[in-house]
């Protein structure tokens, strides 16, 4: 195969540059403080400056985004490790960094490629204003769970290159399938993680009381849980002692659910929020992904 010609959309890797400056000190600080705090950090994602800026007006202490969202809104799929959503989520990080006067973190799905690599895309994160990433051990396009060792070696390598920025490390033990294995399993890897440098663990798919009380008691770092609607409330598992409240993609997909009934309402005459788009509810990750192009997925 020539190496010679311009490789493909899946295969390119996104054009990151060297960082010449670094996050906010006082950002930074303040973000690892808050998982630190009396209470848990709700932390909103958004996918554009728009939703961002909103959510921070509002008065939300820190701001995330969602790889879905953001990969979605350029017509991407998520989870894909696909260049475009890499260059497309470096750039959002700049744009934040120039917008928002609260902390934010950023999805970075896997990271797009090796431990290099990783490194460079999250100084670059880090050198547009970001206080942290979320870094998952899914693999691309749903092929299993990265090998322990090897995620171990990407977060040793951010960890060397930003030190400061707060790495989340995402385990997708539970994440979209039917049977998870034993909490063990993703405790050992919590353990693997933390051990490399991580500063806390964000295990999405977990529901049940007893699963997140047995994680927030055995791990020794802040754990982040994935809001599941009609599952959890704040309160309830901020009495289980989570650290970490994030919403995901929710925000964004009930924000196409609502475009869609407003639409409708317009059609039809009737007034936003009634009849006219009840049959439009919140779409799930699987429509989203086919919306943005791709007919099935395993991420956020």
């Amino acid at each position: 195969m020539s190496t010679s010609g311009p490789a493909s959309a899946a295969s390119r890797e996104p054009a990151f540059r060297e960082p010449g400056t670094c996050a906010s000190v006082s950002h930074t600080s303040v973000f690892h403080a808050l998982h630190h705090a009396d209470g848990p950090l709700l932390l909103p994602n958004a996918w554009d400056v728009a939703s961002a800026v909103a959510l921070a007006g509002a008065g939300y202490a820190a701001i995330g985004t969602t790889s879905l969202g953001v990969a979605a809104a350029h017509g991407l799929p998520d989870g894909q490790g696909l260049a475009e959503v890499g260059d497309a989520t470096l750039a959002l990080a700049r744009r934040l960094g120039e917008r928002l006067p609260c902390p934010y973190t950023v999805d970075i799905e896997g990271g797009f490629g090796g431990a290099e690599r990783v490194a460079g895309l999250a100084a670059e994160v880090a050198a547009a204003g970001a206080a942290g990433i979320n870094l998952e051990d899914g693999l691309p396009g749903g092929g299993g769970l990265q090998v322990p060792s090897c995620q171990a070696e990407l977060i040793r390598a951010v960890k060397e290159r930003v030190p400061g920025l707060f790495l989340n490390a995402r385990i997708d033990t539970h994440w979209l399938v039917d049977t998870p294995p034993p909490l063990s399993v993703t405790l050992a890897r919590a353990e693997t993680y933390l051990a490399a440098g991580a500063d806390g663990i964000f295990v999405p798919g977990v529901v049940a009381d007893e699963d997140v009380s047995a994680l927030v008691a055995a791990v020794p770092a802040p754990l982040n849980i994935l809001f599941a609607p009609g599952r959890h409330t704040v309160s309830r598992l901020a009495e289980l002692g989570v650290r970490r409240i994030s919403t995901g993609s929710f925000l964004f997909r009930t924000a196409l659910g609502a475009t869609l009934a407003a639409a409708e309402s317009v059609r039809t005459g009737q007034e936003p929020g009634g009849t006219a788009g009840a049959g439009y509810g919140v779409p799930g990750y699987a429509e989203v992904q086919r919306l943005a192009g791709e007919g099935s997925g395993d991420r956020r």
